[in-house]
């Protein structure tokens, strides 16, 4: 990704906003990125060309961010929620920055659908293995910011037994992530946005129970392993239920998967909050996206990780393209080759 094709690219996208068309999220900073990840930068500015007449101006600021508690999950502030970390990350490195806002913003993950969560996840890895070029810190800067502007927390998280503490000698209990989705209930009405759905949460009897079932990660090794185990599960699964939603049911695997990636820029202390998170928003997104009833897993034909992700970016909807990322990396990890089949799927669905 050395060659600059991403840099530019974010060039052409800071000048747009977050969002648009009310809410929707500007999903082209994270589809360049893995486009030019993956090695498909000739692709990049041929699929912004045609990405960029749907996007919004960035947004004016109103006030600058003095009180930042009040100021979170405010969609009218964004424009200041943008100036705001665009001074952050100018005054101070990085991954200080991060280490700051990560915990604050944490409780909020179901911003924006998980997209918050989602950008900062791709900026912080363009930022991790490349130059930390002044496009890409001002990624990392638009992308706090709209977490920070559409900051949502899942129902019923704040009283997950994650804050709990848990006896590190305890015995050798297995954090049964399976399980733990599998036991997910689901709403009754799946209609409407995913806002109106995340409503619904509080009067279903058993979802806090079943979002207390993933016990809390007794290290940060342990806090690492669940969200692999996350991101491979959330990823099999949508090729059982990604037919009732193929859009959003994806984020049950990205959202995790961001996460996971950006581990590696924290202090190992938020590494077990960051698996609880991730564990809420998957099992949100499960719970009033996906049927009761998962369908068998579709036949595909055998392929490498390099033509399934070929595959998904010739199909360029950005949704296939960053469920490709999330599952190479699920793939590169756990060696499942039923995971390849999951872009393709999506491909085949949206």
């Amino acid at each position: 990704m050395s060659d600059g094709t991403l840099d530019e690219a974010y060039e052409r996208l800071h000048r747009t906003g977050p969002e648009f068309e009310g809410w929707l999220s500007n999903h082209g900073p994270m589809a360049v990125e893995a486009l030019a990840r993956h090695g498909h930068q000739q692709r990049v500015h041929r699929w912004l060309d045609d990405y960029l007449g749907r996007l919004d101006e960035l947004p004016r600021g109103l006030h600058p961010i003095t009180d930042w508690r009040s100021a979170l999950g405010d969609a009218k502030r964004a424009g200041d929620w943008l100036a705001y970390f665009d001074r952050q990350l100018r005054e101070h490195p990085w991954r200080d920055v991060l280490g700051t806002w990560w915990p604050r913003l944490l409780p909020g993950i179901a911003a924006g659908a998980t997209h918050g969560v989602i950008r900062v996840g791709h900026a912080v890895r363009a930022l991790e293995t490349d130059d930390q070029t002044p496009p890409r810190l001002t990624e990392l800067g638009q992308a706090l910011g709209y977490w920070a502007a559409r900051w949502q927390p899942v129902p019923g998280a704040g009283r997950m037994p994650a804050d709990r503490s848990v006896d590190p000698s305890a015995g050798p209990e297995q954090m049964d992530v399976d399980a733990a989705l599998a036991g997910l209930p689901r709403i009754d009405d799946q209609s409407g946005g995913v806002r109106d759905r995340l409503r619904r949460l509080p009067g279903v009897p058993r979802w806090e129970p079943a979002l207390a079932a993933l016990r809390p990660a007794r290290s940060p090794a342990e806090a690492e392993k669940g969200l692999t185990a996350l991101v491979h599960r959330a990823g099999l699964n949508y090729l059982r239920f990604g037919h009732a939603e193929p859009v959003m049911l994806v984020h049950a695997v990205t959202a995790p998967t961001a996460v996971l990636r950006t581990l590696p820029a924290l202090d190992r202390a938020l590494w077990a909050p960051s698996l609880a998170a991730a564990w809420a928003a998957t099992a949100a997104m499960t719970s009033v996206y996906a049927p009761a009833d998962g369908i068998a897993p579709p036949l595909v034909t055998a392929a490498t990780p390099a033509e399934v992700f070929a595959r998904a970016a010739r199909h360029g909807d950005a949704h296939v393209v960053k469920l490709a990322d999330a599952v190479l990396d699920a793939h590169a990890a756990s060696g499942d080759d039923r995971l390849l089949a999951a872009p393709g799927y999506a491909g085949q669905l949206i």
